[in-house]
């Protein structure tokens, strides 16, 4: 049998590239005679970088770029051909943070991500978004790049207070002639009751009495900068990274689509009897532009079964099949939740060994 691998990472213990080689090795064990198609993938959050570079290949150019209060950061740009891969949570990833004082984090470093990534030749720039530590609007990328205010754009929100004027043309002019992509899974607008501070604010470590002031402070800036694209879908993305690429142009793709397309999903899938994905959690966020909806939905595609192996199954039988999965299997069902995280290679290797039985004609 031809089975194609394509988990998402399992956050906090193995990158995609991670799971999928321990989702192979227990399956061979089980089933040695199947031919395996490893295909690690990401919606744009972490792991985007190497996720690609695993697939296409091209060169990884290491930068150091400012960290979320400032801190140098090794950071890494894909250059494939003319296209550049940017992986913003490597600049301002909420690891970086420890989910506190997101308030004063700043989104800088992706900018200096994306000029590199012009300077090294790139005429397409797509910028993964997700897993940040920020919430700046996408300011301190917007001053990388040339933009000026009346205010620090490298403070975080709290520097916003009292904004009053905001140029972006010198950096509209810095990617006059580039593409610009936005990959995301998020349709949050910038600020409101669905914006970035309210959505993804706490898990960054902005409490619930500080998050009005923090809107606040958002939908200041964004009344100086554009009200108008600050209500578009993903703009309220990666704390409003999203917004700040917008006001620059850039177009905006599920980050689990393009990552699909540029690794030859669906024409892998066609070739393969099984298609295998997972994750950390598999729950009702899995729906909403997460890789294994985007992988069934590509199984589904090719007329291919699907099945997901997960840390945690939190979704019931009738829920998963409208998802477009034929089953789900539970590191935590199997080992428990403590064996699950101190072992979660093996852990991944020896479910994937147990599903083999039901799903290899072995």
């Amino acid at each position: 049998m031809r089975i194609l691998v394509a988990p998402d990472k399992f956050a906090g213990t193995l990158s995609a590239v991670e799971a999928a080689e321990a989702i192979a090795a227990g399956w061979q064990r089980q089933a040695p005679g199947d031919e395996l198609d490893l295909a690690p993938m990401s919606d744009g959050g972490p792991g985007f970088v190497d996720v690609l570079h695993a697939t296409l290949g091209g060169e990884l150019l290491v930068e150091t770029v400012a960290g979320p209060f400032g801190e140098a950061v090794p950071s890494t740009v894909l250059l494939v051909g003319e296209t550049a891969y940017v992986e913003s949570a490597q600049a301002c990833g909420v690891h970086l943070t420890g989910a506190e004082r997101a308030e004063h984090a700043a989104t800088t470093g992706v900018g200096q991500l994306l000029s590199a990534a012009i300077d090294a030749g790139a005429r397409t720039v797509v910028v993964g978004l997700g897993g940040s530590g920020t919430n700046d609007a996408g300011a301190g990328l917007l001053g990388a790049l040339g933009a000026v205010a009346d205010v620090p754009l490298d403070r975080g929100a709290f520097g916003f207070n009292g904004i009053r004027h905001l140029e972006l043309d010198a950096a509209r002019e810095r990617l006059a002639d580039v593409r610009l992509v936005a990959a995301t899974d998020v349709d949050s607008p910038l600020t409101g009751l669905f914006g970035a501070t309210k959505t993804f604010g706490p898990q960054k470590g902005i409490t619930e009495e500080r998050m009005p002031l923090v809107d606040g402070l958002l939908e200041g800036f964004a009344a100086v900068a554009d009200f108008r694209t600050s209500l578009e879908k993903g703009a309220g993305a990666a704390g409003g990274l999203g917004y700040a690429l917008l006001l620059l142009g850039a177009e905006r793709a599920a980050g689990i689509d393009l990552v699909a397309e540029a690794v030859g999903l669906p024409e892998r899938a066609g070739r393969a009897d099984v298609v295998i994905t997972g994750e950390g959690a598999f729950d009702f966020s899995s729906r909403a532009g997460k890789v294994p909806a985007g992988v069934a939905a590509v199984a589904a595609a090719a007329l291919r079964p699907c099945v997901v192996l997960a840390g945690q199954v939190l979704v019931g039988s009738r829920e998963m099949r409208a998802l477009g999965m034929d089953a789900a299997y539970s590191l935590v069902d199997l080992v428990g939740e403590e064996e699950a995280l101190a072992d979660a290679e093996g852990a991944l290797a020896l479910l994937a060994q147990r599903v083999a039985r039901t799903w290899s004609a072995q």
